[in-house]
């Protein structure tokens, strides 16, 4: 992290608490089922990752700085190259209105950044985030600090210890030659789309699939 959009240095941030949204206790509202499978926003997931970065840094009214720095911005779309870091982007019409971007290593999904410019468009995003990773064979989402927007949707918060178990487990198998992490581990962020395709040719027109797959893919509701 860094202290504001303009400084100069970065810093390591550990949490004793770490926030996780379990991909099985993901939480499935009615009215946020009805705005998924109504299809209110285009989604897509890495079509437009360096313009995620910078709206997630985008200073607001009510939070007039960021810890995301050039520095920051540089190394991710770095990564985002080599296949490290995605994103998911929601979109009303032509308008980037929300999304959110994290890393992937093994079967760990570390959220960095999610953003809001649109009713509902973050929680869109978080949906279609663990639907994606659920069919991509992960087994971490890792959400860092809890809030009262990440405990609606189903997150709970962890000791280090058992944090640290759960990373362990997500990443084991993940190590390449010269100990160096692999992209390409056994879990897949595109899984989404060739499965969906495979299974409900139907489902998709062009691109991303509908909102009532994603919807029934998340599975119960409350």
């Amino acid at each position: 992290m860094a202290d504001a959009r303009d400084a100069d240095s970065v810093y390591w941030v550990e949490p004793r608490r770490r926030a996780i949204l379990p991909l099985d206790g993901f939480h499935l509202s009615r009215s946020l089922k009805k705005t998924i499978t109504a299809d209110r926003f285009r989604v897509t997931a890495d079509t437009a990752f360096p313009q995620m970065i910078e709206l997630c840094a985008q200073s607001v009214s009510n939070r007039p700085d960021t810890w995301i720095n050039g520095q920051i911005e540089r190394v991710f779309c770095e990564l985002h190259a080599m296949g490290f870091a995605h994103s998911v982007e929601i979109w009303d019409d032509t308008k980037l209105v929300g999304g959110l971007y994290g890393l992937a290593l093994g079967r760990a999904f570390f959220g960095e950044s999610m953003v809001s410019r649109a009713r509902d468009a973050s929680k869109v995003a978080i949906a279609w985030l663990v639907a994606r990773l659920r069919v991509g064979g992960f087994s971490l989402l890792d959400c860092q600090f809890m809030t009262d927007h990440l405990a609606s949707l189903g997150a709970v918060e962890v000791s280090r210890a058992a944090y640290l178990a759960l990373l362990s487990s997500a990443l084991e198998g993940s190590v390449g030659v010269a100990g160096a992490l692999s992209p390409s581990g056994p879990a897949d962020f595109f899984a989404l789309e060739r499965t969906v395709a495979a299974s409900l040719p139907m489902a998709t027109v062009s691109g991303p699939p509908a909102g009532k797959v994603i919807a029934q893919l998340l599975g119960q509701t409350s």
